[in-house]
């Protein structure tokens, strides 16, 4: 008995493997060789226009993964008919590069009809958006399916949201297969991009640890009052805003972390030491946050028959 249990056991295990296994890095070099190129070009470009779109589109594929897997989901509007997870309070108002992503899906079309996944795309596309900061690049596994639904109540569930302190965060990263020093890497994507006020509030105004200067210089654009600049934005990073580097987590040795879920991670926890890690070596985070992107890519993908290939990223195939 306790053979076959073990058995079963093995068969499970081997079972949640296989999807990861599935992936692979050339997986259109035959059925799209030009797909990572196209890809690349046009990521470089939206970059270029606007250096917040690569923190946008980074950001769009750690959306997708957490929910359900990185399917595409994400991508898919709602509709008279269909709830899908843009409404979902973790992205309302805040998740955007929806339009880059489908014109990316169009350039790849018109090179490889029905081929190449929206799910895959974001993953490329967010490689691609840090590379073109200044950050560092990592072989991305390909072969994922789009989903043909969405979950809004999963999204509100899975998504981390700002507030979280560092056992929450933990146990969600957990939750997702990531672990610890996979969560503080991955946290460090907050190098670029911008934040509402409505999630820095409550730091500003009623935490201690926190540089007095740096918030004073945050409170004229983000007033306490609720409903008061609610949408006015401040760069994650301070120092470089635009530049996919290690000053993160300097910022948060000196207590400069825009959101209570950024400076939790160096405030006395299990995580300083890895934070000082990184702070002090740029090479040690650019190592950590390229495995943490694979991991995360690698969370429960659609592979072989499952799913689809969308022809449109925001709508299912009819």
């Amino acid at each position: 008995m306790a053979s076959a249990s073990c058995l079963s056991l093995l068969v499970l295990v081997v079972m949640a493997s296989a999807a990861s296994a599935q992936l692979s890095s050339t997986f259109y070099d035959t059925s799209c060789p030009n797909a990572l190129s196209t890809i690349k070009s046009a990521v470089t470009a939206a970059v270029s226009s606007e250096p917040r779109m690569g923190a946008s589109l980074v950001r769009l594929h750690f959306h997708d993964c957490f929910v359900d897997g990185c399917d595409g989901s994400v991508l898919l509007a709602d509709t008279g008919s269909f709830v899908g997870e843009q409404g979902a309070a973790p992205n309302a108002g805040s998740i955007r590069g929806m339009n880059v992503i489908d014109n990316i899906k169009t350039q790849v079309e018109a090179v490889c009809k029905q081929t190449v996944s929206c799910a895959d795309i974001l993953a490329v596309a967010a490689r691609d958006s840090v590379v073109a900061l200044g950050g560092p690049t990592w072989t991305v596994l390909l072969g994922r399916r789009d989903s043909t639904t969405a979950s809004k109540t999963n999204a509100q569930n899975d998504l981390p949201p700002p507030s979280f302190d560092l056992q929450n965060l933990t146990t969600a990263f957990a939750n997702k297969q990531l672990s610890v020093t996979d969560m503080v890497a991955l946290s460090g994507a907050h190098t670029i991009g911008q934040a509402q006020c409505l999630n820095f509030r409550d730091r500003l105004y009623n935490e201690t640890n926190i540089d007095t200067a740096f918030a004073t210089s945050l409170k004229a654009n983000c007033p306490r009052p609720t409903g008061s600049g609610d949408g006015s934005l401040a760069p994650l990073d301070t120092t470089t805003p635009n530049a996919f580097d290690n000053a993160y987590y300097t910022n948060l040795l000196s207590q400069k972390g825009l959101l209570h879920s950024d400076q939790v991670l160096f405030n006395g926890g299990s995580t300083d030491n890895t934070v000082r890690n990184f702070a002090s070596s740029a090479a040690a985070f650019s190592s950590a946050f390229a495995t943490a992107m694979v991991n995360m890519g690698n969370i429960a993908p659609k592979t072989g028959t499952q799913g689809q290939i969308r022809l449109a990223c925001s709508k299912v195939n009819s």
